[in-house]
């Protein structure tokens, strides 16, 4: 039995990922809701930034004393579990980044993906000054439908329901990665493929921290590949932990 901390992406709920927890029978699996998301968005403020998400991840870790983690985040989480993991890297048996942004030390969101400059343009302009709303539509497929590559009307219907504001400081916040023991925790990552011909990803370097060589695999989806393809990522979540790559 694996244990998996699946942590969601910005805007997003832990409910992202309610069609892949029942698919992940047999193992001991947590999907929290962030603070400032859903509902807690509430208390969503200025202050509240990478640092106060992976935060949330630590205390969990430790609250349920939690140990060989399968630490698992989508989008925007890819900063919140490398800062995590540099905080508590003892408990965590694998870093997984599900089409996920993956910083160096000291980078923040903007610096993974600078389209995130535009949203925090935009932030610092609004009349709050710091909250980003959900887009109305982005992170399109291909074909440059849907919302964060989702299409089918229901699916996004659902999506919507769920989406809430994002602090800009969770975009202009450094991550840590300062902790030598990090580096030598196993990475994989998963990549979406069916993304919009501008999508900027950044290249998973051929060599993990750890010295081991890179394991990336794809799925033939949309952003949202947890509600797109449930299935399929379920199995290589399992997969990936059980080291079968």
């Amino acid at each position: 039995m694996s244990t998996f901390l699946l942590v969601h992406g910005a805007w997003h709920t832990g409910h992202a990922w309610d069609r892949v927890v029942p698919l992940l029978s047999g193992h001991r699996v947590l999907a929290p809701t962030l603070t400032g998301y859903g509902e807690t968005a509430h208390l969503l403020t200025p202050e509240t930034g990478v640092r106060t998400h992976s935060d949330d991840v630590v205390r969990l870790i430790l609250d349920e004393d939690l140990h060989d983690v399968v630490l698992v985040g989508h989008s925007y989480a890819g900063l919140v579990i490398s800062d995590a993991a540099n905080q508590v890297p003892e408990r965590i048996s694998q870093l997984i980044y599900l089409d996920a942004m993956v910083p160096e030390d000291g980078e923040t969101a903007a610096d993974v993906m600078p389209q995130a400059k535009k949203a925090i343009d935009f932030a610092l302009r609004s009349e709050s000054g710091f909250r980003v709303p959900p887009p109305v539509d982005g992170f399109a497929s291909a074909t440059g439908e849907g919302l964060f590559g989702v299409t089918d009307p229901d699916d996004l219907a659902w999506l919507r329901s769920m989406l809430s504001d994002q602090s800009v400081g969770a975009l202009q916040q450094p991550v840590r990665l300062d902790n030598p023991a990090t580096r030598a925790i196993p990475r994989a990552h998963i990549h979406c493929t069916d993304v919009p011909e501008d999508f900027d990803r950044r290249p998973v370097p051929s060599v993990q921290p750890n010295g081991s060589p890179a394991v990336v695999h794809e799925l033939p989806t949309g952003h949202d590949c947890m509600i797109t393809m449930p299935g399929e990522v379920a199995r290589l979540l399992v997969d990936l932990a059980r080291g079968r790559f």
